[in-house]
């Protein structure tokens, strides 16, 4: 890594989407036949960075893709939505539901935000929360490379928090998109692997404060 040093107290692990519904064998995703083998594997690789974040102490923010209910409980779909996954239908990302969580291995988050598009600031409370936690470093892994991570990184570059990109941390449906926005991704934000992301926080834990 060659970025500056950085707090771990004022760092957070920014979790994009990794919910129930998407990952999990009996998620909204895999019952609509869109199980994918590198966005299920995502939790395991990611784990050992919260640990090692949560042991040196800083915090863990997990974006939640929320369907809204209507009436009747019909949730509001975006059309290019519907037209990508017309399988998603009353109950799939419900706020508060199984399905709504972030998976068990990543349990517990100590921000949760609610999103509706792919950018977790958009429309939300992400910046607000993040400010009054006085967090103004990102480590950013979830799904998808191309979508939620890439929208929700370009808002976080322009909001001048400084910015790593777990690399293996991230996946799409398709390795050559998520290669692809891996390389257009680093002009704003450090690239680095899980493993060489846990030995960092390690070695920002032991230093004085500044």
């Amino acid at each position: 890594m060659t970025g500056a040093p950085f707090d771990p107290s004022r760092t957070a692990l920014l979790i994009v989407d990794l919910q129930n519904d998407f990952l999990h064998p009996e998620g909204a995703y895999a019952r609509g036949g869109q199980a994918n083998a590198d966005i299920a594997a995502l939790p395991d690789r990611v784990l050992p960075v919260a640990e090692a974040l949560r042991r040196a102490g800083g915090w863990i923010v997990s974006t939640q893709f929320t369907l809204v209910p209507g009436k009747g409980g019909q949730p509001f779909i975006s059309p290019h939505l519907k037209r990508l996954r017309p399988f998603l239908g009353q109950g799939d990302f419900a706020p508060g539901a199984w399905g709504h969580a972030l998976v068990d291995p990543l349990q517990p988050a100590d921000i949760t935000v609610e999103k509706v598009a792919y950018s977790a600031f958009y429309m939300t409370r992400m910046e607000w929360v993040l400010r009054k936690a006085g967090i103004d470093t990102l480590i950013l892994c979830g799904i998808v490379t191309n979508g939620g991570v890439a929208s929700t990184l370009r808002d976080a570059h322009v909001r001048d928090f400084s910015l790593y990109l777990l690399t293996d941390g991230c996946a799409a449906f398709s390795r050559e998109v998520h290669e692809t926005s891996i390389r257009d991704l680093s002009t704003i934000a450090e690239p680095v692997t899980c493993a060489d992301m846990e030995i960092e926080i390690g070695v920002a834990g032991k230093r004085p404060p500044s």
